[in-house]
């Protein structure tokens, strides 16, 4: 069969937890999910084509024409709790033109999976993986069309919305790689990328932290071999001219050993390649930062949350802020960039605990930082709490079409979504704004592109008003011929889903 996947471009939504501003100039990402799939559809035998038209830019009607050259069986969508009716308004028009089925996968499927069938105009979904799921569809699709055969399925039978059980354990190593060569990878790049080709990588599923704010916390940690993950960066060098690439796990360094073997073989094959991953403070040490900086880690991104040690005992981080300070000094030590996420507007936030985080951090004296507003994603701890003290579930209610976009409540704070907003602004621009932060950042720079792009991020931050009561349509992106500026943005979230 012939099966086409569409990423179709989206909107800045009131219910993000990064500023308009941030959301901007966060970059383009490949979209790794879709490449998976096109690579297990086409490993079962099958054609497949991915259509980026968020990177490339394109109108839904020019993404019709390229859909029609290619003559798919099959559409397949990306869908996030997010993104939802942006992603569906992209599938009602392609099907209309194209009548052929559709199936969905994504983050909102491991959430919502009846729910997300709900439109006519979607066919099938995959629950969660697509490993077994995916070629098991298209095989049905091909002959008996016995759907309740294929494991971790949603589909409609007499009017009833059915999910299959999925048995089968995901072994994520024995995964193909992404299909990266059905991808514009040139025009990819984050922020701090300082070098092209760029891609993402992704190592291992899940977490089994317990941080209450994330959607991964205690979920299987399933990683994938060293000698699978360096043959994938093998390959994206070898093939794609990729040399920077960032390590989208949730956390990398989990298994020291895995890692230490990672970079040991990055070593032997000498590749012309850079790396970013992202970590917490606890799993590394002096020794292993050594050997990922010897193997080409240049950046780390560190979840630091606050600066206050009694919010991160509530967001259970397990963290002190001396080992924060203790494993930030020893990266600068070592000669990788520390960057820091941390959060506004978490459990017993107050005005006075944003300013004592952002003391911390300029103390810490990151390379980047990231201002987020807590919000109660999908899945959370923190999602599960308001679901039961409001009685009602948000998310549900606008993927089902039955609430407006909106800022989520924050009833763990006596703080105003308004105040959050203004306080994760101040927090950026009194972070970057220091003296010798900017004239460090000047230094570093690497090429007049990266200049404009951080120059004119800044300018937005400091001057630009923030608006919060209405989507927005003006992005910035990358494009080969005016990196980062651009008509559109690639959504990244803080991590993979």
């Amino acid at each position: 069969m012939k099966i086409a996947f569409v990423f179709n471009p989206f909107k800045y939504k009131l219910h993000e937890e990064n500023l308009r501003i941030v959301q901007k100039y966060f970059g383009l990402f490949p979209p790794l999910s879709l490449a998976w799939a096109a690579a297990i559809a086409e490993e079962a035998g099958h054609t497949a084509m991915i259509v980026d038209a968020r990177t490339l830019r394109l109108s839904r009607e020019e993404t019709l024409a390229r859909l029609r050259d290619f003559k798919p069986d099959i559409l397949g969508f990306l869908m996030t709790t997010y993104m939802y009716r942006e992603t569906l308004e992209w599938i009602r028009y392609l099907k209309r033109h194209l009548e052929v089925p559709v199936v969905i996968g994504g983050y909102n499927l491991r959430v919502y999976p009846r729910q997300s069938l709900v439109p006519e105009e979607i066919d099938f979904g995959v629950v969660d993986q697509a490993y077994y799921t995916l070629p098991g569809l298209l095989e049905q699709l091909e002959g008996g069309r016995r759907f309740d055969k294929v494991p971790g399925l949603v589909y409609k039978k007499d009017g009833e919305i059915v999910v299959t059980p999925h048995p089968q354990k995901i072994d994520f190593d024995r995964y193909p790689s992404p299909a990266r060569h059905l991808l514009p990878n040139h025009l990819y790049a984050e922020f701090p990328t300082e070098r092209k080709n760029f891609t993402l990588m992704v190592t291992s599923l899940g977490c089994p932290m317990s941080c209450t704010f994330c959607e991964a916390g205690r979920t299987e940690y399933n990683p994938r071999s060293p000698r699978t993950v360096v043959n994938e960066m093998q390959e994206c060098h070898d093939r794609f001219g990729i040399r920077e690439i960032d390590i989208f796990d949730y956390e990398f360094p989990m298994i020291r050993e895995r890692t230490m073997e990672i970079c040991r073989r990055l070593r032997e094959r000498r590749l012309d390649l850079t790396w970013a991953c992202r970590s917490r403070v606890d799993t590394v040490d002096p020794e292993l930062l050594e050997e990922m900086h010897r193997a080409g880690c240049r950046r780390i991104y560190y979840g630091l949350e606050s600066g206050s040690q009694e919010i991160l005992d509530r967001l259970r981080k397990g963290i002190t802020r001396e080992r924060i300070e203790q494993t930030i000094a020893a990266t600068k030590e070592i000669g990788i960039r520390p960057l820091g996420f941390f959060l506004v507007g978490v459990p017993g936030e107050t005005r006075k605990t944003v300013r004592e985080t952002v003391r911390f951090a300029r103390k810490l004296d990151l390379d980047y930082v990231q201002f987020s507003k807590l919000t109660a994603k999908p899945l959370t701890g923190m999602w599960k709490d308001l679901v039961r003290e409001t009685g009602r579930d948000y998310w549900e209610d606008y993927i089902l079409g039955k609430t407006e976009e909106q800022p989520l409540p924050r009833p763990w704070t006596d703080l105003s979504n308004e105040e959050i907003d203004r306080l994760t602004r101040w927090a950026y621009v009194n972070y970057h704004s220091r003296p010798g932060f900017l004239f460090r950042m000047v230094l570093q720079v690497r090429s007049f592109d990266e200049f404009r792009r951080k120059f004119l991020a800044f300018l937005d931050m400091v001057f630009r008003q923030e608006e919060t009561s209405r989507p927005d349509h003006g992005f910035l992106a990358y494009d080969e011929n005016a990196p980062f500026f651009s008509s559109r943005y690639q959504k990244s979230p803080r991590l993979p889903h």
